[in-house]
């Protein structure tokens, strides 16, 4: 080797410095030749005899459900919308928004003078008629006894006994027109239907309302029924007693109810039928006029589930690795799956698994199909 150095050099630099990049080139071999083989032997040692060892989970049979989610609405048949009974300015509002309410607690009041000066002319008149009833009487009294003595014709005793008749006619007539328009006066008050919590109040002091106007609403806490509108292509579907869920946004089940009602008809606009569910709102977690997701559970079916983490997706088709017993080794076979609704952590098979198979649920990004796996023990 000194020779062939020695023979391509020029001088004595040029050879010291070939021999300098001939130690390093050799250096350099020799060091790779003894990584490759502590590489081998590294990777000798980390791989398992028979294959990549991997978790499995059976699996499991559960009842799965076939339910439909639809937006719902939250209505209350003890809510209450206050509106008043006379037209007139509010000189007075007794309550807050949010106030709890007894049934008959004034919430708000309407000017009341103008009534309050119509009721006074009728039992005014009222009183003047009263007068003219009692002249009546005595003239009938008196006549009665000229009549009865003779001094006076029939004729006038008649005409007696009528003017006491209209006199009192007059009177009832009067009396039921004061106790109209005393009953119109209580309207001038206005005081809650029920026992609840008042709602929002829009109006103010000084504001002019009408028999229109609305004032306030008066909520009783308790049931609530949820509106669900089912599309008419289901609606065949739809009975009685049907299992109904609300859920939150993240999908808790919050109630648990039935079908309790379902129209006849269906709703020109959405072309869709009206059900109805009630639901206990013991803890005041729901509102009426909520929107919310209601879930109705059409029928329970037995089904495989796999976890979500065991199953990978290629396009439009998932897969899962199913650990198989082949010629005394575990072998991992890619199976494709046709997946329903998620139950809890896993998804719900339709087909491709049948319970009791092993799905692997650990290392599936390093396998491919046909690859030994060894399931580690305990």
């Amino acid at each position: 080797m000194n020779t062939a150095i020695y023979a391509k050099s020029r001088d004595g630099k040029g050879v010291h410095k070939y021999y300098q990049l001939g130690l390093s080139l050799g250096l350099a071999l020799m060091l790779a030749a003894g990584s490759a083989c502590s590489s081998g032997k590294a990777t000798g040692e980390q791989q398992a005899p028979g294959g990549i060892p991997v978790k499995v989970q059976v699996a499991q049979q559960v009842p799965v459900h076939d339910l439909t989610e639809y937006v719902a609405t939250l209505k209350s048949r003890d809510s209450a919308i206050i509106m008043p009974q006379v037209d007139g300015q509010i000189t007075q509002i007794y309550v807050k928004s949010g106030s709890r309410v007894a049934a008959g607690a004034p919430l708000l009041q309407i000017d009341p003078l103008k009534q309050q000066a119509t009721v006074k002319s009728q039992e005014s008149s009222r009183a003047a008629q009263i007068a003219n009833l009692q002249w009546a009487q005595q003239q009938y009294d008196r006549a009665n006894g000229l009549y009865a003595a003779g001094v006076v014709s029939k004729q006038e005793f008649d005409q007696a006994k009528s003017a006491l008749d209209a006199a009192q006619a007059q009177l009832h007539a009067l009396e039921a027109q004061v106790s109209e328009q005393q009953v119109q006066l209580h309207y001038y008050r206005v005081v809650a239907p029920t026992s609840g919590i008042v709602g929002d109040v829009p109006v103010r002091v000084g504001d002019r309302v009408t028999s229109s106007t609305l004032l306030t609403t008066v909520d009783k806490p308790g049931s609530l029924e949820v509106y669900i509108y089912v599309p008419v292509e289901r609606s065949g579907q739809l009975k009685l007693g049907l299992p109904v869920q609300v859920v939150d946004a993240s999908g808790t089940v919050v109630a648990d109810s039935k079908i309790t009602f379902i129209s006849p008809q269906v709703d020109n606009t959405t072309q869709t039928v009206l059900a109805k569910a009630q639901i206990a709102n013991n803890n005041d977690r729901l509102r009426t006029a909520q929107f919310i997701r209601a879930r109705i559970i059409w029928g329970t079916e037995q089904k495989p589930v796999v976890p979500v983490l065991a199953v990978s997706r290629i396009g439009d088709q998932y897969f899962v690795f199913v650990a198989e017993e082949q010629n005394g080794k575990t072998i991992a076979h890619q199976r494709p799956l046709h997946i329903g609704d998620t139950v809890g952590n896993n998804y719900a098979v339709l087909d491709g698994i049948k319970p009791g198979e092993k799905i692997i649920v650990s290392g599936t990004q390093f396998l491919v199909d046909g690859m030994p796996v060894v399931i580690p023990q305990g």
